[in-house]
């Protein structure tokens, strides 16, 4: 239980900051060296200075048997704190701590950013006018200089200066790097001053009202205990960390590994250069994903061996990718199996070229890479065959347009990985994943944009089962996708259903849109197909029957398109697009023969339509 591995409390800011110096509070190496803007710093010093919470901190122990960090100090300490192992690292507060660290205790400026993002480095100071003022906001008594200590104006002039502590002591600003050793400054600020009454005054108050309170802020910490396990890490780090980057198991083992002198993150960048630069497919491809697939293949490994020896079969440990697993995860692992897996994203990557499946916004789900690349790597040079490429798609399709790997897909892909190998070896029957995928007649009624997984894979299916170029009448493979900017476009143009008064859920739906070149959609414009057509065929400089043939390698009735019979298009397209789904999953659909009729059409859209995809139509709307 993680309830009882913590421990809360508040402890003096101070202390933190005199750990954090002393290096005996670190951070673990998962965590990026963010940098708060300059605006956020100011806000975060003022906050402290009246007093107001600034959220908690979260801290680990270190030294646990379940946790090994290779941990890194605070941006701004010493060097020599390299080689000083902590006590504690910093979970949640990093940002925080590292900004109130520079800035209350650093020699050197703090390193920030401007409203722009444009890396400054900047010195605070309190005005101690204004910050004992009863009604004035602290947050206007805050100012930061750059780092030669001289703001200029507009026009290049030199507005404060700063350089020497004189000019400080002559303009009442006090640097927030002395708040916790201010005596000295105090007496040198006095003796400037000579000890004028109202100048003793002013520091009294402003020691009260903001030193005082700066040595008294109290910082509630949150403090794992070192028996935490990695996996309650992660799960409370991401429940307590709701800004900034959000910890993925990656930043985990990243720092697991780097306590064994491994850096992950190299050997990843440069995994995740050659597969993204190389396959466009896989442009959305995560570390997680690849981590999720090793994880598969190390536990199905763990659990055939537990099985070939005999030992405890009946408890024989499962495959699995779940968050806890993927932690276990040691380095031996990672080198063992990571340029296989980096082969099966790649075989995965050439087999959706195959399903007509190019770029990585048109892949249905990003998620099915997964158990795809394991099923490859698992299958080694067996899953090369026709054979296992046709049972490979089946399963693929049942997926895609059953549309079950949206959710909560851990278990799944555990499931698919030894179903999906045995189907192809002839080994058992069907996996679970195509027993559970079912298509409903009338979902074609209600996929409209690239938000539904089963609208990109239909536009797909096209393509892959002979769906040919308008104008060139050639197969759609990758040179003719890329080279003519084929997408998904209306059949009967936007513009002539509105006229026709056809619904745009209607005319909007997946069975009124088919992949169409960009050169073609301009031609076609906002014409009637009987008025497109002839304009296409001339330019393609083919005749209408090597035009019907096109339209039929789209499931398009070209009789029914060349007279501008909508309904009757709609209904034949889809009943040929059902058709096609049923060959692609082996499966067959129940029908309702008057679903796609004019008038029982809109009864389905009595929820109101999906929402627009923007992009889309943007793209549709170009000239």
């Amino acid at each position: 239980m993680i309830g009882a591995s913590f421990d809360s409390t508040k402890t003096p800011l101070q202390d933190l900051l005199a750990r954090a110096d002393g290096g005996k509070l670190q951070l673990p190496d998962f965590q990026r060296g963010w940098i708060w803007d300059d605006d956020h710093i100011k806000s975060l010093l003022a906050s402290v200075s009246v007093s107001f919470p600034i959220g908690a901190v979260m801290l680990l122990q270190t030294g646990g048997e379940h946790i090994r960090f290779k941990p890194r100090p605070l941006t701004g300490t010493h060097e020599r704190l390299l080689d000083i192992g902590p006590e504690t690292l910093i979970l949640d507060g990093q940002q925080r701590l590292t900004s109130l660290y520079q800035a209350l205790m650093g020699t050197t400026a703090v390193e920030t950013k401007d409203a722009k993002g444009k890396a400054i480095r900047r010195w605070y100071y309190i005005d101690m006018k204004k910050a004992v003022q009863a009604e004035a906001d602290r947050e206007d008594a805050l100012l930061s200089v750059p780092e030669d200590r001289l703001a200029k104006a507009f026009g290049g002039e030199i507005s404060l200066d700063v350089t020497s502590p004189k000019q400080e002591y002559a303009a009442d600003l006090f640097p927030v790097n002395r708040i916790f050793d201010s005596a000295e400054w105090r007496q040198a600020y006095s003796e400037h001053w000579s000890f004028a009454p109202e100048r003793m005054r002013l520091f009294n108050d402003f020691e009260r009202d903001v030193i005082k309170r700066f040595e008294q802020y109290q910082v509630p910490v949150i403090e794992l205990k070192k028996e935490t396990p990695k996996e309650a890490v992660c799960l409370v780090f991401e429940r307590v960390n709701t800004g900034g980057v959000p910890l993925t198991v990656f930043e985990l083992l990243t720092a697991s590994f780097a306590a064994e002198d491994y850096q992950l993150r190299d050997d990843w960048s440069a995994r995740e250069q050659r597969l993204k630069s190389h396959h466009p497919v896989l442009r959305n491809l995560q570390s997680d994903d690849f981590l999720q697939a090793i994880s598969l293949l190390v536990t199905q490994t763990r659990r055939r061996d537990a099985i070939d020896t005999g030992t405890a079969s009946d408890r024989a440990p499962g495959i699995s990718c779940k968050r806890k697993d993927i932690l276990k995860l040691k380095v031996a692992d990672w080198k063992a199996w990571a340029e296989r897996v980096e082969a099966g994203f790649v075989r995965a990557a050439r087999f959706l070229y195959g399903q007509k499946i190019f770029k990585a916004r048109d892949l249905p789900y990003r998620t099915q890479l997964v158990p795809l690349a394991a099923i490859f790597v698992d299958l080694g040079k067996v899953g090369e065959t026709e054979g296992a490429r046709q049972r490979i798609a089946r399963y693929f399709w049942c997926g895609v347009l059953g549309e079950l790997y949206g959710g909560a897909i851990e278990s799944r892909f555990a499931r698919d990985l030894p179903e999906v190998v045995a189907l192809v070896r002839g080994e058992s029957t069907e996996p679970i994943t195509i027993q559970e995928s079912s298509f409903q007649a009338n979902r074609l009624l209600t996929l409209r944009t690239r938000n539904s997984s089963a609208y990109k894979g239909l536009y797909a299916l096209l393509m892959r089962d002979g769906g040919r170029d308008f104008r060139t009448g050639e197969p759609i493979e990758a040179q003719t996708f890329f080279d003519d900017k084929i997408d998904i476009h209306h059949i009967f143009p936007e513009k002539w259903c509105k006229v026709a008064k056809i619904e745009p859920s209607v005319y909007s739906s997946v069975i009124n849109k088919t992949a169409i070149s960009a050169r073609t959609n301009r031609q076609i414009g906002g014409n009637a197909p009987s008025k497109y057509l002839p304009a296409v065929e001339k330019s393609a400089g083919i005749d209408s029957d090597r035009m019907n043939e096109i339209l039929g390698s789209h499931c398009i009735a070209s009789e029914h398109l060349r007279a501008d019979r909508f309904w009757e298009f709609y209904a034949a397209r889809a009943e040929a697009l059902i058709q096609r789904i049923e060959a692609a999953t082996w499966k067959s659909i129940t029908r309702e023969p008057q679903l796609f009729r004019a008038g029982v059409v809109s009864e389905v859209y009595d929820e109101g339509p999906e929402e627009w995809d923007a992009e889309e139509l943007l793209e549709e709307a170009a000239p």
